[in-house]
């Protein structure tokens, strides 16, 4: 029984030498159940000590446990051995090479309305504009009334105005942060309003009852009608061009007395007309004027000493017109096969 338990360790040893480093997991697993297993030789040649008489038992059992404790060992080294080699490969194969450049992520782009938004701030800053913000949700006054726009004024059905309270709006414009600027400050002034306006505008094409608003206005003494025409000049073609023509048409808005529109030639037909421009050959951006006696009157400043101009304009429209896009919705529906393009 000795004799046959040495002859199982010996031949389990030498497979096991047979197998080599590289062997598959399975012939490893398949060999360790072959001499250790339920049905393994070990494991047969164990229960052959029923037979055994008392005197031998302790004897044969003692070699049998030496037997098992030397092959399970071996086993477990092998496995042990075998999955150091395996992490070892896994490790080489998905080694960093840290001396290779890092790989950027991928980052997304300004969203078109915005492009326009910081071109036009950047373009007025370098006129020597500073940018002041104020808050969405408006007093009655300063979105209406500080801006000669009293209640009952034909202007404020224009508006169409969204009413948190009977006094207190969304507001409808960025005006109203001029007024909040010229009540904290004293001329010479030079500043620009941007942010979001809400009005009840129809949802179509051209319209949103949310869109972007730049505003600005300037204020010193002697300011002239000449200075707004120069500024919004050089606007313009800083914006859509060196050489694009403009044109200033007469217009009404409460809080400026005179009134203009700014009129851009059309970038796509050059004037001769086109479905853009409804074939008169110019595009309107924006509105301007010079600031109404009425407005300075109300922030405490004398329209006999200060005069100034004021502007406002719609970021989507200009972006519409800058980009050739027939479809306000375009840009708020988040398509990122059309924001791709820009």
């Amino acid at each position: 029984m000795i004799d046959a338990l040495n002859a199982i360790r010996e031949e389990a040893l030498a497979r096991l030498s047979t197998l080599g480093p590289d062997a598959p997991e399975a012939a490893l697993r398949d060999l360790r159940a072959r001499y250790l297993g339920r049905g393994g030789a070990l494991t047969v040649a164990l229960r052959e000590m029923g037979k055994l008489s008392p005197q031998e038992r302790p004897r044969v059992g003692k070699v049998a446990n030496e037997v098992k404790e030397v092959l399970e060992a071996a086993f477990d080294g092998a496995e042990r051995a075998r999955a150091t080699r395996g992490r070892a490969a896994r490790m080489l194969r998905e080694r960093v090479d840290v001396t290779l450049p890092g790989r950027r992520a991928p980052i997304g782009r300004l969203h078109p309305v915005t492009q326009i938004a910081e071109r036009a701030i950047e373009v007025f800053v370098g006129l020597g504009f500073s940018v002041v913000e104020g808050p969405d949700v408006e007093s009655d006054y300063y979105n209406f009334e500080a801006l000669n726009i009293p209640k009952g004024h034909p202007a404020r059905e224009l508006q169409d105005t969204f009413y948190v309270t009977d006094d207190v709006v969304l507001r409808t414009h960025t005006s109203p942060v001029q007024i909040r600027t010229m009540k904290r400050l004293k001329p010479p002034l030079r500043v620009i309003a941007p942010g979001t306006v809400y009005r009840r505008d129809d949802d179509d094409v051209t319209h949103s009852p949310m869109f972007y608003q730049i505003e600005g206005f300037m204020v010193d003494r002697g300011v002239t009608f000449g200075d707004l025409k120069g500024i919004l000049t050089a606007f313009v073609q800083e914006l859509f061009g060196h050489g694009t023509r403009v044109s200033f048409r007469p217009s009404y808005f409460p809080f400026v007395e005179p009134g203009a529109e700014l009129d851009i030639e059309c970038f796509l037909c050059k004037a001769r007309g086109c479905r853009v421009c409804k074939g008169s050959g110019w595009l309107e951006i924006l509105g301007a004027g010079m600031i109404h006696p009425e407005v300075f009157r109300a922030v405490n400043y004398d329209p006999e000493v200060f005069s100034g101009f004021a502007f406002g304009m719609g970021i989507e429209r200009i972006a519409m017109l800058r980009y050739g896009v027939n479809n306000i919705r375009l840009f708020y529906e988040n398509d990122q096969r059309f924001l791709e393009q820009f």
